[in-house]
């Protein structure tokens, strides 16, 4: 069964640098993956497929293989709104938006797995190809694609993400949390102001907004196990402008990240309960925007070793070990629907620095493509 897909691969390394380059040069924002979709649905088309493409125009989603419950695998499409700094002959081409996590790579290797898998004499399972968009917003473009009834009929998920961190041909993969949920709180403080040589006949803005910065990190890291991974962290202050007067207004935006299920359940009212606690005794009014953005990627156990045996099977010594990231993946809203799991692509040449994702200099070895490729169209292949 694997040789149709080495044949594939022998005949198609080119076409996978010239799709990955081509998306890579004309990058697009969430939900404006046009071209991107384009050029997908074409080449999903042209082997006699029938791509879909989602209610919101961008994304689109096909079946292939028995219509039985299937197996999907998913990419994302969409770009940063960032600037490049790579010098490649490939850069982007459209100012202020770059590929620069990897959804390039991500959309080229699901796609050579469907061309490659459409030429397998026959499959044990039914497939369907998921190509999302805007996985880059809050709380993620997965959530339309599973309204849009994606998930229908699907018994397991399966992704793979970029890692630049680990070397060409190599692919980790844990069970359990190996990313985090990501939430967003934006503190908007409001006093009369006044004069700094007469704080008691005001309320101190600033003092409240450094009782906060530093109050409400510590009471979460006292309140919630530390086993869980969780984490607060502030982005943004902004308040006053001159020495000698009390602001009226300041704001302060962080995030809450956990590795944990049950506790990102808990961590808004948590976080409104700290907060109301430290501002009350100051006087200072506020207004708590929470804003929850994805739960964990939490990899069911069965899928994972799913991946474990097709990973080994791509070859010797490909099977990675892989910590859990804090970094927030819409991938886990699928989840919430179906089991699945996320393992991570060695991206990194072997020399030079190992450049970290959303960096503007971000750039993969394409070697690592047709190993995504193998290793999703092996998943298939195993399939039970």
């Amino acid at each position: 069964m694997a040789d149709f897909l080495e044949t594939w691969l022998d005949g198609n390394r080119q076409r996978l640098t010239q799709w990955r380059r081509q998306i890579h040069a004309n990058p697009e924002l969430a939900h404006s993956e046009y071209a991107t979709t384009e050029l997908v649905a074409a080449e999903l088309a042209s082997a006699g497929m029938s791509p879909k493409v989602l209610p919101g125009g961008t994304g689109l989603i096909c079946d292939i293989g028995p219509d039985t419950p299937r197996i999907a695998l998913r990419a994302d499409m969409d770009a940063l709104p960032m600037q490049e700094f790579t010098g490649a002959t490939y850069a982007s081409t459209v100012p202020g938006v770059a590929h620069a996590c990897g959804h390039d790579a991500h959309t080229t290797v699901l796609l050579g797995a469907a061309l490659a898998l459409a030429q397998a004499p026959e499959l044990p399972v039914g497939v369907r190809f998921v190509f999302q968009p805007a996985e880059e917003t809050m709380p993620g473009g997965a959530i339309d694609v599973v309204a849009s009834g994606a998930m229908s009929g699907v018994k397991q998920i399966f992704a793979l993400h970029c890692d630049p961190r680990l070397e060409v041909g190599r692919v980790g993969v844990r069970v359990g949390p190996i990313t985090s949920a990501a939430d967003t709180v934006e503190l908007v403080l409001d006093s009369p102001g006044g004069h700094t040589s007469r704080p008691h006949l005001t309320t101190d803005l600033v003092y409240a907004i450094g009782t906060v910065i530093t109050g409400l990190p510590g009471m979460l890291s006292r309140r919630v196990d530390p086993r869980t991974s969780t984490v607060m962290v502030w982005g943004a202050v902004n308040a006053g402008q001159a020495p000698n007067a009390i602001p009226q207004t300041g704001m302060l935006t962080g995030t809450v990240r956990t590795g944990d299920h049950e506790t990102w359940a808990i961590l808004e009212p948590l976080v409104r309960e700290i907060v109301h606690g430290l501002l009350a005794p100051t006087g200072v009014r506020y207004q708590l925007n929470y804003r929850r953005g994805v739960p964990p990627v939490v990899n069911d156990e069965h899928a994972t070793r799913v991946f474990e045996d097709a990973i080994r099977a791509t070859g010797h010594d490909a099977l990675a070990d892989t910590m859990q990231s804090g970094g927030g993946e819409d991938f886990s809203w699928y989840l919430e629907e179906v089991p699945g799991a996320m393992c991570r692509l060695g991206v990194w040449s072997g020399e030079g620095a190992q450049l970290d994702l959303h960096q503007p200099t971000f750039d993969i070895d394409e070697r690592a493509l047709e190993v995504g490729v193998r290793v999703m169209a092996n998943v298939v292949l195993a399939a039970e």
